[in-house]
């Protein structure tokens, strides 16, 4: 053996090296691991670790208890079917052997739900003390309590949660996620519980939870640490937020900032409207149902959030107008309001019934504003709302030399662009997707302009007009011709 090989750090890098290496169809990672570890001495316990540093599931620790082994990998029961059903908990011997490893687990999933058979185990005696990730119900949360554990994925919410909080006192990433098939009879009970739970945590640099109180929200804005936090409203019924508790925040440190899954967005709103947040980077906006009036003041809260300087990544998704006696296909002005947010690189804005008014004016205004800008896709399917002409589009595209993804609705009932003039080309932009507002009049023409123009283009993307597929039948003949002399002047 090389001498270098008994230099433990050396040994270390190696095995380093061989745990990221891809899996192949013959051979997994672990199949190597598994190897190294049987080779000699030297190599075991640094192979060992590394092999049971994640583990997805109980099934691997169990499997080391003989008496579950052939349950486990010798029978047609699948991991994720009862197959832990009528069997006999584990003996004081037995929870040995399932032990045998658990000191080496830094990551761990539990999906299964067989806790019966650690019952002889008793409650918080931590049996995996290097623990750093965990994922599991709250069933499993006494057994499962390292003082050094820094993230969690929970599934649900429930009393043992304030003695996992004070037990784990350097948490820094938190992941509370309740489907609604757990959810309590009272939705305000779960509320109450989990912000409760959640004041206990001072460390916390993510959060991720369903919708919290006024008092947690006040709470978190006094946590240096946080910088990500995402709300998932997995309820379809929460309690409003009571006006008399509000009083304007701020999240100094706060960079990424998300709301998912929102049934009714009114409180997001709120907060909002009473919360400053110096520091942002990202915002992301999914609501399953908006109203115009709702949607006009997220824009406006949005702007007066104090991130004009730092904001770089805006996105907004709504799939549902939210009937307020407003007209289907009402129009959207958040252009307007997000022309303060300089240092701008992404705004995605999906909006599927309502119309986003934009002209050749207002777009020439925002990419003069946005000269960082590399992804713009406006995506509505309210109605024809766009006033944007082939010269204004390519004008502004002008305008932002990173540019490499837009989506934009565009009119084109006019051609204002001569074919054969000399283009100002842009090769930063890779993709194309127009929305078409009018109709489309001169298929190949307009292949002629776009080919010219953008020559890292090869295809107008859009899923809801059918008469782009003749422009990029054109565009990919005209690719085709001028290939041979490209591929010669290279």
């Amino acid at each position: 053996m090389h001498q270098a090989l008994l230099v433990p750090k050396v040994l270390l890098e190696i095995f380093a090296y061989v745990n990221i290496i891809p899996s192949t169809e013959t051979t997994s990672t672990q199949e190597l691991l598994a190897v190294l570890a049987r080779t000699c001495k030297i190599f075991h316990e640094p192979a060992m670790d590394l092999l049971w540093a994640e583990i997805d599931g109980l099934e691997p620790l169990l499997g080391c208890v003989a008496r579950l082994h052939p349950l486990i990998y010798h029978s047609d029961t699948m991991w994720d079917e009862p197959w832990a059903k009528g069997v006999k908990p584990l003996s004081a011997h037995e929870a040995c052997q399932f032990l045998r490893h658990s000191s080496r687990i830094r990551t761990l999933d539990i999906r299964s739900d067989h806790p019966h058979l650690l019952s002889v185990i008793p409650a918080e005696a931590c049996i995996f003390p290097r623990l750093k990730s965990l994922s599991l119900t709250t069933v499993y949360l006494n057994l499962f309590l390292p003082h050094m554990l820094h993230r969690c994925h929970l599934l649900g919410v429930d009393g043992d949660l304030q003695s996992f909080v004070t037990c784990c006192i350097a948490l820094e990433h938190l992941y509370i996620y309740t489907p609604e098939w757990r959810q309590a009879d009272s939705t305000a009970n779960q509320m109450s519980l989990l912000s409760d739970r959640i004041h206990w945590c001072t460390r916390l640099v993510t959060l991720s939870s369903p919708m919290l109180d006024w008092a947690t929200w006040k709470h978190l804005s006094h946590l240096p640490t946080l910088r990500k936090l995402e709300i998932e409203q997995a309820y379809k019924e929460y309690p409003s937020l009571p006006k008399q508790d509000i009083v304007n925040l701020s999240f100094l440190n706060i960079t990424r900032l998300s709301f998912q899954e929102l049934y009714d967005a009114g409180d997001i709103v709120t907060v909002m409207q009473h919360s400053q947040f110096p520091s942002l980077k990202e915002f992301e906006f999914e609501a399953n149902c908006l109203s115009s009036e709702e949607a006009e003041q997220l824009f406006h809260a949005l702007s007066h959030c104090k991130a004009c300087r730092t904001l770089e990544e805006i996105t907004i998704h709504c799939l549902e107008h939210k009937f307020d006696g407003s007209q289907y296909g009402e129009s959207l002005t958040p252009i307007l309001h997000f022309l303060c947010f300089t240092q701008l690189r992404t705004l995605k804005l999906m909006f599927y019934d309502f119309c986003i008014y934009l002209d050749n004016g207002m777009l020439l205004q925002a990419m003069s504003t946005w000269l960082h800008i590399r992804t713009l896709e406006i995506d509505d399917a309210g109605g024809p709302s766009s006033e944007v002409s082939l010269r204004g589009l390519f004008t502004v595209i002008g305008l932002c030399p990173q540019l490499h993804t837009l989506q934009v609705p565009i009119n084109i009932t006019t051609i204002d662009i001569d074919p054969d003039a000399e283009p100002i080309q842009h090769t930063s932009l890779r993709s194309l997707a127009l929305d078409l507002s009018g109709f489309l009049i001169d298929a190949e023409t307009i292949a002629r302009i776009i080919s010219a123009w953008l020559p890292c283009v090869d295809q107008v993307q859009n899923l809801y007009c059918l008469n782009w597929v003749e422009v990029n039948k054109y565009l990919r003949s005209l690719r085709m011709a001028t290939a041979p002399y490209v591929a010669g002047a290279s």
